[in-house]
């Protein structure tokens, strides 16, 4: 790749980022249209081709639909592809609100409890080691905000791909957005007691998975799923 394909990428990534984000943000209301292309590619400072090529980036995400004669609009959120990796990104940049949070726990409690449960008929003795060891990083009394919450996304991640369903490690991506927007509101490091509890749930999920109790592991990552969302009302309310 050459370098001028390089910065032409990064330029497109730029635009794409940043339109998203007006869209998203809500600076862009749903029905409206965008600039020109001429207004646009001069706002950039890009070619045509660079444009549109961002533009093609976005309509594909759902955010917008060009039409001839007519131009850029953009479209309304209903039809917006939400489990884009990219667009639950560009939701957390833009402050992800509490209505898609709660959304998106609905969604988690949909996959992650089959997923624990399809890991506890498939793990082994050191998955089940590993997913202690991320536990213990979480328990540390040294625990860091970011550490905790960097061990506790680990560990959601692992039961996705211990299920060895690949759809479940697709969805790993929506399950980081979920956890990275809970953890800009609340990380239970600084209470003793909501750590001890978050811990102990997480510790449960383990157990389960280790004993081949699917039933159980389901229930438990329920649990864990839940502490995270009632913290997130809490907090809320403060």
């Amino acid at each position: 790749m050459t370098r001028r394909t390089v910065v032409k990428r990064a330029r497109q990534d730029d635009i794409v980022r940043e339109l998203a984000h007006e869209i998203v943000g809500g600076q862009r209301p749903e029905g409206s249209l965008l600039p020109s292309d001429a207004e646009l590619m001069a706002r950039f400072g890009v070619s045509r081709t660079v444009l549109r090529e961002s533009l093609k980036t976005l309509a594909a995400k759902g955010l917008i639909q060009p039409k001839t004669r007519v131009g850029t609009r953009v479209v309304e959120r209903t039809s917006w592809n939400l489990l884009d990796p990219d667009m639950l990104r560009w939701h957390l940049d833009c402050g992800i609100g509490l209505e898609l949070l709660a959304h998106l726990s609905d969604v988690r409690l949909a996959l992650e409890p089959v997923a624990a449960s399809l890991a506890a008929g498939r793990r082994g003795e050191a998955d089940v080691a590993a997913l202690h060891a991320i536990v213990d990083r979480m328990e540390a009394p040294d625990a860091s905000p970011a550490g905790f919450a960097a061990a506790d996304l680990d560990f959601h991640l692992a039961i996705a791909r211990l299920s060895g369903n690949p759809f479940f490690r697709t969805a790993s991506a929506l399950i980081e957005v979920a956890l990275a927007a809970t953890f800009t509101i609340t990380v239970p490091v600084n209470d003793p007691k909501a750590k001890a509890i978050s811990c102990a749930a997480h510790r449960a999920v383990v157990t389960a998975i280790g004993d081949g109790d699917g039933e159980a592991a389901a229930a438990a990552i329920v649990e864990t799923i839940r502490l995270g969302a009632a913290r997130v009302t809490a907090a809320a309310r403060e």
